[in-house]
């Protein structure tokens, strides 16, 4: 008797397990075809299911993603979905330690990342409403064709469903990010990398994150609420903070906090690596030493800009446009 009840829940899992893969390739297929059907270039070279009996491990050999009218494509030696439940809305997808190919229009940048792996969580409807998307990655480089752009030693980025639909909680932690290029000085007074680099925040949006964003438009932010945005380079230290409604144009209302020590160091670095222009630079530091005077340490903002009528105030005075909040 018990040998029958085995066999039988083993014939039921095994057949449950089937399903699952059979519904994964179709979805994948079925996805590739659509965005060729959208005019994009949608291909990969093969596709293979593993994993019995424990989890759904779905490898996909040679993706290449391109949308012409974004001007953007992507391309890698392969990719792994992997589902943690018989629910496929819950899925792990694994990317390869070898560079991945990231392109916009004329320029290309290659991304190579130790054990980087992106966590999604759809509710179990028909809108597969997200829930949690998730990406970590151990030590990450990003390499362009005058060498190294970027590297950290790790990066933990998350978006998560709050208690309303339409809201979503986001943080980036990026440790040990060091810059490269022309953007890391020659000097000893800063180190080689960031101290922190961070951010926390909370967004409203028109709807929630659901498959519509796929199929029709990104839902737009409404709402944010920024809790805390930090980045600490040596001496150099540079806080923000801050609420913004933003209307169905992109335009935001509201006001930023923003606190940072050692400005001037920021603004001859952004000079020197030719972020600012000369004119660029003396405009600006006109602009912050006013600022600086009214917190009264020269060295140091601590303001609150803000957000009206689609300008940056400050108090009274504006002192440049706001830009206009819209995901493409």
């Amino acid at each position: 008797m018990i040998l029958r009840v085995f066999l039988a829940l083993l014939v039921l899992w095994s057949a449950a397990w089937l399903g699952v893969s059979l519904v994964m390739r179709h979805a994948v297929t079925t996805w590739f075809d659509q965005r060729g059907a959208e005019g994009w270039q949608a291909e990969f070279a093969d596709l293979a299911t593993s994993g019995y009996p424990l989890r759904v491990r779905t490898r996909i050999d040679g993706p290449a993603l391109a949308d012409p009218d974004a001007g953007t494509a992507w391309s890698a030696d392969w990719i792994a979905l992997q589902t943690r439940s018989l629910w496929p809305g819950t899925q792990d997808l694994s990317f390869p330690d070898t560079p991945q190919r990231l392109s916009h229009f004329d320029r290309t940048i290659a991304l190579s990342a130790d054990n980087m792996v992106a966590s999604l969580d759809l509710r179990p409807r028909g809108s597969l409403e997200l829930r949690h998307l998730g990406l970590t990655s151990e030590a990450w480089r990003l390499d362009g064709a005058g060498g190294m752009i970027s590297q950290a030693d790790a990066l933990r980025a998350e978006m998560t469903q709050g208690d309303t639909p339409e809201d979503y909680a986001i943080t980036l932690v990026a440790d040990g990010f060091q810059p490269g290029g022309d953007a890391l000085p020659d000097t000893d007074a800063l180190p080689d990398r960031f101290d922190s680099l961070q951010l926390q925040m909370r967004v409203r949006f028109d709807r929630p994150w659901d498959r519509r964003a796929l199929d029709e438009r990104r839902p737009q932010p409404r709402q944010i609420q920024l809790d805390r945005a930090e980045a600490i380079w040596g001496p150099m230290l540079v806080l923000t903070a801050g609420r913004v409604d933003v209307d169905p144009d992109g335009i935001p209302t509201g006001s930023i906090t923003i606190k940072a020590e050692n400005w001037r160091d920021m603004l001859a670095l952004a000079e020197t690596t030719g972020s600012l222009s000369p004119d660029g630079a003396a405009a600006a530091e006109r602009v912050l030493s006013l600022m600086a005077g009214l917190g009264g340490n020269p060295d140091a903002l601590d303001v609150t800009l803000g957000l009206r009528a689609g300008n940056i105030m400050l108090g009274p005075i504006p002192i440049g446009p706001a830009p206009r909040i819209i995901l493409r």
